[in-house]
């Protein structure tokens, strides 16, 4: 094993160590009485540790079914994936259901109409009534809702997306064993999605039983043809994991693509959805994109600065850099200590050769910098080179092919 692999198993080990380390401090286990189940259910709750410190931010909140199995994993993954600003912090309960097998009356269907059973409604009620108000009453809860099941209780989710009014943005569906009319009900439902965006995980293994992995692949073509621009799907084949190994990688796979929004902007997403932008539409895509962010999540973030730089080439080789202005007063709103909004007026100044204005925002942007900045020698240039052309002196540099 060489000194890299060490190296990173030992940054491996860490992560999990701190991750474990946060986790056991922020764990609450709760005994719910319930009056729809007529019984009391226990609840592990995950509260991320700034809660207490910011008392007006809200969090998304993430029911996951199976909590005995499920939970430490999700968890886990949501610590890593908050810490590494590529998903929110999220309030996460988990409902434990194999003290006495609890989940097969839960989740348990009528075999001639694949609906819930009375059991099944009565949970049904537990989770979308009397959760759902606690949590709310209780927790600073943002409008997005995420819900986790696995295999049984996997099928039992989806009851909560076939309904009129989805209570759930997103369904992280590992390994479903889905009951026999619930493709025709969930095609038909996405084909009516026309208020909030719905976030569909779905994943298949080859080790599965024949059953659920012929009706997964069943759903999995019908929901693949949807045209629903309000239904986004991802689906993933593990083809040589086991039905329990694979719900390590569909959590974080299901993480990953549920909160791409909140994730500073990939190369794909520049790609798909920026590139063929023109400047106006460029900035008011990053910023509708954080406004969204905060709705929806209850993240008050700025802008980060590596999305203000993924736009940068829109703004400065499209329309003349008519939009520098504009750009530049954006940052400078977000990031008023630093140097890079006034320099992108100052650019959009000199190119309409309005010299003193330009010269003002130069160094306005050069006063910003600390001292010993490596980047001060650069700044400054502008300033020469806009002293030069003021007093008729400036020579354009020859550019040879």
């Amino acid at each position: 094993m060489n000194s890299s692999t060490i190296k990173k198993l030992l940054l491996l080990v860490f992560t999990i160590l701190i991750s474990t380390s946060i986790y056991s401090q922020n764990i609450q286990l709760k005994k719910f009485n319930s009056i729809e189940l007529d019984n009391d259910r226990y609840l592990k709750i995950y509260i991320p540790p700034s809660y207490h410190l910011d008392s007006t931010k809200l969090y998304p909140l993430t029911v996951v079914l199976d909590a005995e199995y499920l939970f430490d994993v999700y968890v886990g993954n949501a610590i890593l994936f908050a810490h590494n600003e590529e998903a929110p912090e999220q309030i996460i309960v988990g409902i434990n259901q194999n003290y006495r097998d609890e989940r097969y009356e839960d989740c348990s269907y009528l075999e001639e109409n694949s609906y819930p059973t009375t059991q099944g409604v009565a949970f049904y009620r537990f989770i979308g009534s009397e959760l759902f108000e606690y949590f709310e009453d209780n927790y600073r809860i943002s409008p997005f809702k995420t819900i986790v099941g696995n295999t049984l209780t996997a099928n039992f989710i989806n009851y909560f997306l076939i309904e009129e009014s989805p209570a759930f943005n997103a369904f992280i569906n590992i390994n479903p064993s889905y009951a026999l009319d619930m493709p025709t009900m969930l095609q038909n439902k996405v084909q009516s999605l026309n208020n909030e965006n719905i976030y569909y995980y779905l994943n298949n293994t080859k080790l599965n039983i024949d059953k659920w992995r012929n009706s997964i692949d069943t759903v999995n073509s019908l929901l693949s043809s949807s045209e629903n621009s309000k239904f986004k799907y991802k689906f993933d084949s593990f083809d040589n994991s086991s039905t329990t190994a694979s719900i390590g990688q569909a959590i974080p796979s299901a993480l990953a693509f549920i909160f791409e929004m909140y994730s500073a902007i990939s190369k794909e997403e520049f790609e798909t959805n920026i590139k063929d932008l023109s400047p106006p539409d460029a900035i008011a895509y990053l910023e509708n994109k954080y406004v969204e962010i905060e709705y929806l999540f209850g993240s008050n973030l700025k802008i980060r600065e590596q999305d203000i730089f993924a736009i940068e080439p829109i703004i400065l080789d499209k329309e003349n850099g008519d939009y520098l202005q504009n750009f530049g007063e954006m940052i400078n709103k977000l990031y008023i200590e630093s140097p890079i909004g006034d320099y992108y007026i100052g650019r959009y100044y000199e190119t309409g050769n309005k010299l003193k204005l330009a010269l003002k925002y130069y160094k306005s942007g050069y006063m910003k910098l600390p001292e010993g900045d490596p980047n001060a020698n650069g700044y400054y240039e502008n300033i020469e080179r806009v002293l030069n052309k003021r007093d008729g002196t400036y020579i354009e540099p020859i550019i040879e092919n």
